[in-house]
């Protein structure tokens, strides 16, 4: 078996307003959003739409032997409800078609794996039971952690939770010798599959495809077909993941993203061995080679697939820490804005806007934040942060009276 697997990540975070230090304990509406509904219609514009119009086209051309699969965030799917229901449609049609796979993920694309088992495996069922509720009781058996952030501990705590396989970066730095074209299990649970992104053709899309400068510029469905046969006879599936966003809006409909896509399931079938597959059918048909050891956790973003684009700075992880010290404060509240600040809270977006980095990692962390620096994103989210924990100990107080009188 020689295959393709299309994986796209689809979010969009809810964004903060700009809160000042003088509206903490005065304001608690926390959620700009405007800039939310905004954003949302523009992309849907842009990208959601047309493509999957043209992915529905696809599916039924090709009578079921073109595939793909989405992870979509909790998040983003509260935004589809609240401002784009006919983009919800448009990705339930898909579903529907039987060709189109549904991952698990966080419902907050939070980066709880890292540190609350408890709160990652509440966050891993609020996003079933999301996914059930919007695709007629569809049920993931492939999970894919926030921004494919993986681990040996992440993926046994996975494979806990009853999934097949899950979904990471082949970083070269794990990978060393290895190839991303083949099966791995989990280290710890070998019963998880673990299937690697390949992310030099996966990036020769996603992001090389409009770069002028770029020396195999322009990429064609013959360059990219020609690339694909290159791959060693006994390598049998090529993993293609990527941000849903990169057709139409990281690359614009005028590079000729879409006609690219549109023509090359055809140059695929009929110029390679290649299929396409969901990432459950390449669980399911392809074996193991071995086990990937991946002791510290890696990632998809940034030149070093780490953490750092969320993690290791001091503005970073005081606010990653400030956040889950409520922890269990929270969890014995029942108080629906609590919970739905709480959940909105943990998305990763906050902290990767914290971002200090220079080059052309930072210029891709400017590209994405709403603020003119890490420094403001930072104090925002704080001063956010202080009026929440004032809310949530009032709320506290205010339960504890109850249940004296």
């Amino acid at each position: 078996m020689r295959t393709i697997c299309f994986y796209f990540q689809v979010h969009q975070p809810y964004r903060l307003k700009p809160y000042r230090f003088f509206d903490i304990g005065d304001d608690h509406h926390y959620w700009d959003d405007f800039s939310n509904r905004s954003i949302m219609r523009k992309v849907a514009q842009k990208c959601y739409l047309p493509m999957n119009a043209l992915l529905l086209e696809m599916i039924h051309k090709y009578d079921g032997a073109f595939k793909v699969s989405f992870s979509m965030s909790g998040v983003y799917l509260d935004q589809l409800e609240a401002y784009a229901p006919d983009v919800l449609e448009s990705f339930q049609k898909l579903v529907a078609t039987g060709h189109c796979e549904l991952l698990n993920e966080t419902y907050a694309h939070t980066l709880a794996a890292l540190k609350s088992k408890d709160e990652f495996q509440s966050m891993v069922k609020k996003h079933q039971e999301k996914i059930k509720k919007l695709f007629n009781g569809y049920q993931p058996k492939v999970f894919r952690n926030t921004e494919l952030i993986y681990s040996d501990q992440i993926g046994a705590m996975v494979a806990e939770m009853g999934f097949d396989a899950i979904l990471t970066e082949g970083a070269k730095h794990i990978l060393g010798w290895k190839s991303p074209n083949y099966v791995y299990c989990n280290s710890i649970d070998p019963k998880l599959k673990v299937l690697l992104k390949n992310f030099q053709l996966s990036d020769d899309i996603a992001f090389r495809f409009g770069n002028k400068g770029w020396e195999d510029y322009p990429l064609t469905t013959d360059k990219f077909v020609k690339w694909i046969n290159d791959v060693p006879e006994d390598e049998e599936t090529i993993n293609l993941f990527m941000d849903y966003e990169t057709f139409g809006e990281h690359q614009w409909a005028e590079t000729g993203i879409f006609e690219f896509m549109k023509a090359l399931p055809e140059a695929v079938f009929s110029k390679t061995n290649f299929t396409f597959s969901t990432p459950s059918e390449v669980a399911a048909k392809i074996p193991p080679v071995g086990k990937i050891h991946v002791p510290i956790p890696i990632s998809w973003a940034d030149e070093e697939r780490d953490l750092t684009a969320w993690l290791g700075n001091d503005l970073q992880d005081e606010a990653f820490d400030r956040l889950f010290e409520m922890e269990e404060l929270v969890k014995s509240i029942d108080d629906d804005d609590i919970q739905r600040d709480w959940t909105y809270l943990q998305t990763s977006d906050h902290f990767y806007y914290m971002c200090t980095k220079f080059f052309s990692d930072g210029d891709i962390h400017a590209y994405f934040s709403p603020y003119e620096s890490p420094y403001e994103a930072f104090i925002n989210y704080m001063n956010v942060l202080s009026d929440f924990m004032i809310r949530v100990k009032e709320k506290i107080s205010e339960n504890k009276a109850s249940q004296l009188n």
